[in-house]
C-alpha cells in the first residue's frame, strides 16, 4: 500500500502496521494542518486512537522507551536548552540531563529534524523518550507558563526606586544586562532582599535540592525558611545574584566571592558579602547582610555588666599593650572590637585595622582588605602598619604564629593592638598562643585582657511573661542556693507580631573579661594550664559565660533556656 508523502511518518507507521487506513491518514493529516496542531493531536481528538494506545504504538515499532509523565515535575525539568518556539511547534519536551545527554520526551519520534537542531545547539547527544500526547501538553503548559508566572505571584511590591550600585561597574549598561534587569525575577531578589533587612537578617541563603529549592534568613542566629519558589527558577536566581555580584555567571563548578551594594535611598546603602557554592542540584548562594546602621558601635547598649565595661575602658586606655576577643564565628566579635576602635578614634589616633573582610565602614579608620592571593596576608599588613605611624592596630584574626609574633611585638613597642582568635573561652587564648610557639615572657608582657563573648537572643519586651522554674532545674543551671531568694521572676518567650511569634527580638552580649593581673603574669610564666589559669581568674573575682549569662536571666533579658544553649561548654 503506498502511503501519501504529506503523510506524517507516524502517520505512515500506523497506516503500514494497519493500525489506520490511509485515507483516515490523509485526512487527519489536512486536518492537523488546517487546525496548525500536530498529527498526533488530531489523531486522538478523532478518537481513532487513545493518547495511551498511539504511545504504546511507537514505542513498540520504533524502539524508544515509553514514560509515564506522571512521574516527572515541572520544576525539575531542565530550564534554557530548547526554545519555546520548537517545544511548541514540534510539541517535544527536555525531560532530564545526565552527563552529556539530553532526554527528549515526544509522542512522535518520527521528528529527526527537531532532534538533529536540538544536538546542534546544545552539542549533547539526544536520547529520545515516548510520552502520552494527553500529558505532554499538560506538562508543556505548566513548563512554558511557570517561570515568570511563578515570580509574580511571589512579588507584590513595586521596587522602581531601588538600585544596585558598583564604583568599579561601567556607567552604560550592555544589552544583555538590560535584558536582565527587565525580567520579574529581579524584583523577585529585591523583595527578598528587602523582607531580609526590613527583618534584621545577617544571612540570606538560596538553596537547590533534587525536590525542591527554598530561600531562609538567618534572624538573631537562628536560621528560618521563608520561601520555597519554583525550582526551575533556580538558574535565574543564581544568574542574577551572580551579574549583580559581578561574578562569572558561566562559572558553576568552583566557589565564588563577591560584594554588591543595595541602594536603597540617597542616605541608606546596605553591602552584602556574596558566596556561590556547586552542591549537587546547582549552586547555594549566601549572602552576608552587612548593614552599618545596625551594627551597635555604643558600649552600653552592647550588655556588659558594669564591672566588666570598667576593666575594658580601663585596657583600651593604656598606650600600649594587646586586647584579644575571642569566641566562635558570628558571636559578635567584630561589632566588640569595632565599639572600642570608636571609643579611640579621635582626631590626634591613627587606627589602622587589617580585616578578611572589612564589614563595617567606620570613617577616620585606615581599613585593609586581606587579600592572601594577592598576597596581602594579616602579617604582611601588619608590617606595613608598622611603617605607617599607628597608635592603635586591629588584626582580623591571628591565625599563625608569624601574626602573633609581629602582633605581640607591636603591641611591646608602643602600640595597642585588638586582635581576635578562635578559642571557648578567655583562659584557653593564653594556652592557645603558647601552642602556636609564642614565648610565655612574650604573652605576659604583652596581653592586657582576653574577654570571651556569646550572643543570646533578647527575650520580646512585648510578650515575654514570667515561668515557672523548678528550684533543681536552677541549680542544675549554675544558680547557688542563696541566689534563690524570691527576690527575682525568670521569663521566657511568648511569641506575637512584634516578633514575628518567635518570642525573641534581637540580641545581647555575655561576656567572659579577664585582665592579666601580676598574679596571672607570674602563672603564666610558669608554663600554667588552661584549668591553672581558669581558677585563679574565678579566685579574683571573673565572672564566666555561664554566670554572666545566668544574670541576665535574673534581669529578665533572656530566657534560661538561650543560656543554655549559648553556653553550653
Amino acid at each position: 500500500m503506498e502511503v501519501s508523502a504529506g503523510v506524517s511518518g507516524l502517520g505512515r507507521a500506523l497506516v503500514q502496521h494497519n493500525s489506520l487506513l490511509l485515507q483516515d491518514a490523509e485526512a487527519i493529516q489536512r486536518q492537523a494542518q488546517s487546525s496548525s496542531i500536530s498529527f498526533v493531536e488530531q489523531l486522538i481528538l478523532s478518537k481513532k486512537m487513545s493518547s495511551l494506545e498511539v504511545a504504546t504504538f511507537a514505542s513498540q515499532v520504533f524502539g524508544f522507551p515509553l514514560l509515564d509523565l506522571a512521574a516527572i515535575e515541572p520544576e525539575q525539568l531542565p530550564q534554557g536548552l530548547v526554545d519555546e518556539d520548537l517545544i511548541s511547534s514540534r510539541r517535544l519536551l527536555p525531560l532530564y540531563k545526565r552527563g552529556g545527554r539530553l532526554f527528549i520526551g515526544t509522542s512522535d519520534p518520527t521528528q529527526t529534524s527537531a532532534f538533529h537542531a536540538i544536538t546542534f545547539k546544545t552539542s549533547l547527544s539526544v536520547e529520545v523518550v515516548v510520552v502520552e500526547d494527553d500529558k505532554l501538553g499538560k506538562l508543556i503548559g505548566s513548563y512554558q507558563a511557570g517561570g515568570a508566572e511563578a515570580i509574580k505571584a511571589l512579588v507584590d511590591e513595586d521596587f522602581g526606586d531601588l538600585e544596585f550600585a558598583d564604583p568599579e561597574a561601567e556607567p552604560e549598561k550592555t544589552v544583555a544586562q538590560t535584558e536582565v534587569d527587565d525580567a520579574p525575577v529581579v524584583k523577585f531578589i529585591h523583595k527578598v532582599l528587602l523582607d531580609a533587612i526590613n527583618g534584621g537578617a545577617s544571612d540570606v541563603h538560596f538553596e537547590p535540592y533534587e525536590k525542591y529549592y527554598r530561600i531562609r534568613y538567618r534572624v538573631d542566629g537562628v536560621l528560618k525558611e521563608v520561601a520555597q519558589p519554583p525550582l526551575l527558577l533556580k538558574e535565574k536566581i543564581a544568574s542574577r545574584i551572580k551579574v549583580i555580584s559581578r561574578l562569572d555567571i558561566s562559572e558553576k563548578r568552583v566557589p565564588q566571592d563577591g560584594r554588591l551594594k543595595l541602594v536603597l535611598s540617597k542616605t541608606r546603602a546596605i553591602d552584602f558579602r556574596v558566596s556561590t557554592l556547586p552542591t549537587l542540584f546547582g549552586e547555594k548562594i549566601v549572602m552576608r547582610i552587612l548593614d552599618q546602621s545596625a551594627a551597635t558601635l555604643n558600649i552600653e547598649q552592647l550588655g556588659f555588666e558594669p564591672e566588666q565595661k570598667a576593666m575594658l575602658l580601663e585596657a583600651i586606655s593604656r598606650p600600649y599593650g594587646m586586647v584579644l576577643v575571642t569566641g566562635p564565628t558570628g558571636s559578635g566579635k567584630t561589632v566588640s572590637l569595632y565599639t572600642c576602635l570608636n571609643i579611640l578614634n579621635k582626631p590626634d589616633t591613627n587606627i589602622s585595622t587589617a580585616e578578611d573582610p572589612v564589614e563595617i565602614n567606620l570613617p577616620g579608620i585606615n581599613q585593609v582588605n586581606v587579600n592572601e592571593r594577592a598576597g596581602l596576608t594579616f602579617s604582611s599588613a601588619l608590617k606595613a602598619f608598622l611603617r605607617q605611624d599607628p597608635d592603635v592596630i586591629m588584626v582580623g584574626e591571628i591565625r599563625d604564629f608569624e601574626t602573633a609574633d609581629i602582633a605581640i611585638k607591636a603591641a611591646q613597642t608602643g602600640h595597642m593592638v585588638f586582635s581576635t582568635l578562635h578559642t571557648n573561652n578567655a583562659p584557653a587564648t593564653l594556652t592557645r598562643l603558647l601552642n602556636m610557639g609564642v614565648a610565655p615572657f612574650n604573652v605576659a608582657s604583652s596581653v592586657l585582657l582576653i574577654m570571651a563573648q556569646r550572643l543570646a537572643r533578647r527575650l520580646c519586651n512585648n510578650c515575654k511573661k514570667p515561668m515557672d522554674i523548678p528550684k533543681e532545674a536552677l541549680l542544675r543551671a549554675g544558680y547557688r542556693e542563696t541566689e534563690l531568694d524570691g527576690s527575682w521572676q525568670p521569663y521566657g518567650p511568648v511569641g506575637c507580631r512584634e516578633c514575628r511569634d518567635s518570642g525573641y527580638r534581637g540580641r545581647v552580649g555575655i561576656y567572659e573579661v579577664m585582665p592579666i593581673t601580676d598574679a596571672m603574669t607570674r602563672l603564666i610564666m610558669k608554663n600554667g594550664t588552661a584549668v591553672d589559669i581558669a581558677d585563679l581568674a574565678r579566685q579574683e573575682g571573673m565572672v564566666d559565660l555561664r554566670r554572666a549569662g545566668l544574670l541576665k536571666v535574673k534581669q529578665g533579658i533572656t530566657s534560661l533556656a538561650e543560656i543554655e544553649a549559648a553556653t553550653n561548654e
